[in-house]
């Protein structure tokens, strides 16, 4: 099935419709550049074309100046932070031998298999110690028989338990799952999480919207119109959500400009995006790695660059770009910040999803680690809520 692009609007919002000199000069210097250049001097917006001729790009400064001044243009020197805190209730899932760049997934009597019974879930919840928790991040596997109610009961108890705290939880994958286990609708999924107290949704399971692409790494997985199905009805019953796309497997620069046009479609309809998250593919430990014989071989830092300054180029409508440092390196991530980034993922605590993939990164950042290094890239630290709204800044 052809994924269709939502309606899109015909220009981006007028706060970005201005780059500084340095940037233009650079990227009006690059003929293959130029075209994309003039319509962003202009205030018009990208098209597939230009997208392309951002990713084939060789001259990554450039690039990387036009994205910083449209990111600098909306966000000043801020770069926003979260004290999160990562809980994957189980990694049973029905998809494990199906999904081939995941190394987290295993079958129910899989040597490693977990199912995180409620208490587990909440002494879990506890292990921050840098700083408050402001936001549980939950994802897993997709358990065959897991209901919906374990998930409103493990929100509803982190919700009383840490009362201040958002819970962002379950990409639209599960929530997909979880309708057909329930036989009911996405949006009845969505609604009983909410009313138990869910915040927001994650932005994972998009992989690539490209049908080839889709076939080859993840067959059976959510379709991507599902995807986008699932977090338009999340964004109509106003639960706002992330977006993402995983990059640096078997896609095309035309796939991921079109990715990134369908997303950019699909805010213009709704606006519920809060931020876009590039996530880097990693290659150990699962099928799709051992076919490309990319084993300990992860993507390399002018493609997680450009991957971020390209995404806030397009994506004039998305509020946020993120860095993840767990999967690129808390270098990169810190570089990111003058190439149109002004999100960083937050504490962590505990990650397992990458690192079961061989990402060699710490499983946490401490709060004071995560200033340092934005204060290092002569940055503005600000401390956030899932929703984006300030909580603490360090001038």
């Amino acid at each position: 099935m052809t994924t269709t692009l939502p309606p899109a609007t015909s220009s981006p919002p007028p706060a970005d419709r201005t780059l500084d000199d340095r940037a233009l000069e650079l990227a009006l210097a690059n003929p293959q550049l130029r075209p994309a250049a003039e319509k962003l001097a202009a205030g018009e917006r990208l098209g597939r074309d230009d997208a392309v001729a951002l990713f084939e790009s060789r001259d990554l400064l450039a690039v990387g100046a036009l994205a910083d001044a449209r990111n600098r243009r909306r966000n000043g020197r801020r770069v926003f932070f979260s004290a999160n805190q990562h809980i994957n209730p189980t990694n049973v899932c029905v998809l494990r031998h199906t999904c081939a760049f995941c190394s987290f997934a295993r079958t129910p009597k899989e040597e490693g298999a977990y199912t995180r019974t409620l208490a587990e879930v909440l002494e879990e919840a506890g292990r921050a110690k840098s700083a408050p928790t402001r936001e549980f991040h939950i994802v897993g596997g997709l358990h065959p028989k897991l209901r919906l109610s374990y998930y409103t009961d493990m929100i509803r108890a982190l919700k009383a338990a840490y009362p201040g705290v958002h819970v962002k939880a379950l990409t639209a994958v599960e929530i997909a799952h979880l309708a057909r286990i329930e036989r009911c609708s996405f949006r009845e999924v969505l609604l009983a999480l909410k009313e138990a107290g869910l915040t927001s949704l994650p932005g994972g399971g998009a992989e690539v919207f490209g049908r080839a692409v889709r076939m080859t790494i993840a067959d059976r997985k959510l379709a991507g119109e599902d995807w986008l199905e699932v977090h338009r009805q999340a964004h109509a019953l106003g639960i706002p959500s992330n977006c993402t796309m995983l990059y640096g497997h078997v896609e095309t620069l035309q796939d991921r400009a079109e990715h990134l046009l369908i997303l950019r479609g699909l805010q213009d309809e709704t606006g519920g995006f809060l931020t876009y998250i590039p996530l880097a593919y990693h290659p150990d430990h699962n099928a799709l790695g051992e076919e490309l014989g990319w084993r300990g071989r992860a993507t390399m830092g002018v493609d997680d660059l450009l991957n971020i300054a390209v995404a806030r180029l397009v994506l004039d409508n998305v509020p946020h770009v993120k860095t993840h440092w767990p999967m690129v390196s808390p270098f990169i991530s810190q570089v990111a910040l003058d190439f149109g980034c002004d999100d960083l993922e937050g504490t962590v605590v505990y990650e397992r999803v990458y690192h079961e993939a061989g990402a060699s990164t710490p499983m946490e950042m401490n709060y004071d680690a995560l200033v340092d290094l934005i204060r290092g890239a002569g940055k503005t630290p600000v401390e956030r809520d899932s929703l984006y709204r300030p909580v603490r800044t360090f001038d």
